[in-house]
């Protein structure tokens, strides 16, 4: 289906920002590069070949009894028993032949090493790689975060609509509630529910979610109470047309124009609470890969520095991206900008 004229001006202004453009194909290559990290950093092969049969560990869980072992469990291909028994076989293997939670037992020295060719950003305080935690993590932080974007966007766009819309009473009563609600310290309530409850993805997700639907209220807030007053919206009110179709196929369109403009700081902002708190140890459970504990693991350990600056390398350059993706798409969407 081909784009509006105002949708390829706006695409035309967005690809104009050179900064936003390339911070956006940037942002999208590691993106997409971490969705394939099994297949990137994993302790187990990609493809192999035993016994004229084709296996693929990455995908599908094979017992150590299938390769001549004595248990039924879950081959651990890094044990040199299992590596004995498929000496004799092609194997093809991931380019960094470590998962997030492989700890090296064979390493040179007391963990946390320095970099290596096999260990290209070095072993953390655990002995796991660094490389491989950080690409885990990062897919991790970035999938959290439009989770999040997404679920507290939908409440915020909702709430936002039916007080601008409704205005009166529900705008009034709603507005002091935001207010209540916003000044929560969202921080001391995760230490309270960390010890009520275990912390994990979800859990942490609802619970994050519950506070951040705040974010677009204003500005969709703002749109509704400017669109209920346009000719067409009140002829369509004389005309009979229901509240919701109006809300949902007239003025919704136009209110999300402006709220897309805070997308991309709003996933910036979530994915930046989750590094926060996973740094001061109120976020995933441990072991789970995490931006935030690789930089904890760094003020532990100054005289691992590997540690701090390739966490900080990777959540800086990450946040800084969306923030230049966020500039540009505002820059587009904004109607006050010259036309290309």
């Amino acid at each position: 289906m081909p784009f509006s004229p105002l949708t390829q001006r706006r695409l035309k202004r967005f690809k104009k920002n050179k900064r936003a453009f390339i911070s956006l194909i940037i942002f999208a290559f590691f993106f997409i590069l971490s969705l394939f990290a099994e297949f990137i950093a994993n302790d187990k092969p990609i493809i192999l070949i035993y016994n004229g049969r084709l296996y693929l560990p990455v995908i599908i869980s094979y017992s150590e009894s299938e390769f001549g072992g004595f248990f039924d469990t879950e081959a651990d291909y890094k044990d040199p028993f299992i590596q004995e028994l498929l000496k004799e076989c092609w194997a093809l293997w991931p380019p960094v032949r470590f998962s997030y939670d492989t700890i090296r037992y064979d390493a040179a020295e007391p963990p946390p090493t320095p970099p290596t060719l096999e260990n290209p950003l070095g072993l953390d305080n655990h002995g796991r790689d660094v490389f491989a935690r950080l690409l885990y993590g990062f897919r991790l932080s970035v999938l959290f975060g439009f989770i999040l974007t997404i679920f507290s966007s939908f409440i915020g766009v909702l709430i936002g609509a039916l007080q601008g819309y409704y205005g009166g009473r529900i705008d009034l009563y709603g507005q002091r509630l935001i207010e209540i609600w916003s000044g929560i310290p969202l921080f001391y309530l995760l230490i309270l529910a960390s010890g009520m409850i275990r912390p994990g993805f979800w859990s942490l997700l609802i619970i994050m979610t519950l506070f951040s639907w705040t974010h677009l209220i204003a500005v969709v807030r703002a749109e509704f109470l400017k669109g209920r007053n346009l000719e067409y919206v009140r002829a369509a009110i004389v005309l009979g047309v229901k509240d919701r179709a109006i809300m949902f196929r007239h003025i919704l369109p136009n209110a999300l124009i402006s709220a897309m403009t805070f997308l991309p700081f709003i996933l910036s902002g979530s994915i930046g609470t989750l590094t926060s708190l996973d740094f001061l140890g109120l976020g995933m459970p441990p072991g789970t890969p995490s931006i935030g504990e690789l930089l904890a693991a760094g003020k532990s350990n100054l005289h691992a520095p590997w540690l701090g600056i390739s966490a900080f390398i990777v959540v800086a350059g990450m946040l800084s991206l969306l923030v230049f993706v966020g500039e540009g798409l505002r820059d587009a969407l904004d109607p006050r900008t010259k036309n290309v």
